[in-house]
């Protein structure tokens, strides 16, 4: 918890609709990554409308939102995976979903069927990128799309400043000390890469990738330091 921000709470209350989930962006812009979202740090409704316009569809209710609130927030949105501006949105070649996210290398993008355009906060769909094209498939990622920006939110800030971040392959000994100093936070089960978990420090976000790795952020560079500290190992960007 920092002064102001409770980040266990309200990302409790985020995971449960599109109010808390934007009351948590906000507060996290502010507490966590610097600077309170201001007037120009959404997309003007014009652009969302030429979008609509273009593709010949209505974009969810929580699209919209998410877009006009924070959007053009790169800082939030976009460190390693791609949140699409609107006029980058698309439907897939199947016509069956509209793709707002890429990932950084084309691995994976994640999208909205179109069959679900007209509900409020739809679920979210992340198709994979497979050598065996005749595989891929769109497969349920997160049940609400402001729950997806919230997933956004933390796991951009983990991708940020190389002084504020940093990676540690795991073992036994690192999981267990993880589970040991920090706090598990209330983020609801992934349907793909079910093992992975958020955790919460004093002034550290930290997450477990499905027992295989574990990436963290802190507030100050003593944050992650202390990080560092609690669970020693080879990480990758400790010069110390």
């Amino acid at each position: 918890m920092t002064q102001g921000f409770d980040l266990f709470a309200l990302l409790a209350r985020g995971t449960e609709g599109r109010s808390g989930a934007w009351a948590f962006v906000q507060g996290f812009a502010a507490h966590w990554a610097g600077a309170a979202l201001g007037s120009g740090d959404g997309w003007a409704e014009a652009d969302l409308d030429a979008a609509e316009e273009r593709l010949g569809l209505q974009l969810p209710t929580a699209l919209r939102e998410a877009y006009l609130l924070f959007g053009r927030r790169q800082d939030l949105t976009s460190n390693h995976d791609v949140l699409l501006g609107p006029a980058e949105l698309y439907v897939d070649d199947a016509k069956e979903t509209l793709v707002f996210r890429h990932e950084n290398q084309g691995a994976a993008s994640w999208g909205i069927l179109l069959d679900s355009l007209q509900d409020d906060d739809p679920a979210v769909f992340i198709r994979l990128d497979l050598a065996d094209k005749s595989a891929e498939r769109w497969e349920e990622w997160l049940k609400r799309l402001s729950l997806c920006f919230v997933e956004i939110v933390l796991s951009e800030s983990l991708q940020a400043d190389e002084e504020l971040c940093d990676f540690l392959d795991l073992d036994d000994d690192s999981l267990e000390l993880l589970e040991t100093n920090f706090v598990r936070l209330p983020f609801p089960a992934y349907p793909i890469g079910e093992g992975t978990r958020w955790f919460l420090g004093q002034d550290a976000l930290v997450r477990d990738d499905d027992g295989a790795a574990i990436l963290a952020r802190g507030r100050t560079a003593e944050a992650i330091d202390h990080v560092r500290d609690l669970i020693p190992g080879d990480w990758l960007n400790d010069y110390r």
